[in-house]
């Protein structure tokens, strides 16, 4: 069975207030793209890689990947994360239904391999495989400002990337998606979760180190994880 790390790196970084997408800000001395393709290009588990890249800036991400043996292609995302992941199951068309995909916001330098070790485990037996880390915060459903419902903190979780699936399910999920005039989505397992409601979602153990660099304050933190050695514990099969 194969497995395709795809990461998505189609966002501009608007939140950032960045010249350029923030997966090209460099954070010890290397761009943010690079880490994330670092870290599946290294996992014995993964076969190979696909990066789609924000318009305009794909010889950029072509230059960056250079170094990765596992990177056999790169393209031009859409203006939706939706769209982005489209563009890799395109380009993912004629796999068997059976192969492994995992989906990788560039956003996340700093996965590691004890991550996609669980990941790649729960897809032996699950269709669709969410990350998740405790909600350190009370998460209230607010409307008009005011508050509507205060959902047990142990019942919630903050979601990350790397998703993974078999690919049969995803492209499933998705063909019944863009026929839906009112697809509105911002992860690949809400897509399954609506459009595929009878396959379960496993969620596995993520890590805070994985964090999402969104806005200015990310970066600090990124830079100073950056500097500090990912002291994981790391699988055999991710040595």
């Amino acid at each position: 069975m194969r497995t395709v790390a795809v990461i998505l790196a189609g966002g501009t970084g608007q939140r950032m207030g960045a010249s350029r997408p923030k997966q090209l800000i460099e954070v010890g001395g290397r761009p943010i793209l690079a880490y994330a393709i670092e870290a599946f290009n290294g996992h014995l588990g993964v076969d190979e890689l696909l990066i789609v890249m924000a318009a305009g800036h794909v010889r950029t991400a072509a230059k960056i990947a250079a170094p990765f043996h596992k990177v056999t292609g790169l393209m031009e995302g859409g203006d939706t994360r939706t769209a982005s992941t489209v563009a890799a199951l395109t380009a993912l068309a004629g796999r068997p239904d059976d192969t492994r995909v995992l989906f990788h916001d560039a956003a996340r330098p700093f996965v590691d391999h004890g991550v996609i070790d669980r990941v790649l485990a729960a897809l032996a037996t699950y269709e669709a495989v969410a990350v998740g880390v405790p909600s350190a915060d009370t998460i209230v459903a607010i409307e008009d400002g005011l508050v509507l419902s205060m959902p047990p903190r142990e019942s919630l979780a903050r979601f990350q990337t790397p998703q993974g699936f078999r690919l049969g399910t995803i492209r499933k999920a998705y063909e019944l998606a863009l026929a839906d005039p009112l697809l509105a989505a911002t992860d690949d397992c809400g897509i399954v979760h609506r459009y595929l409601p009878d396959v379960p979602i496993r969620v596995v153990t993520g890590s805070e180190r994985n964090l999402k660099v969104t806005h200015p304050l990310d970066v600090v933190i990124a830079e100073h994880l950056a500097a500090e050695p990912d002291d994981t514990t790391e699988s055999p099969e991710s040595r």
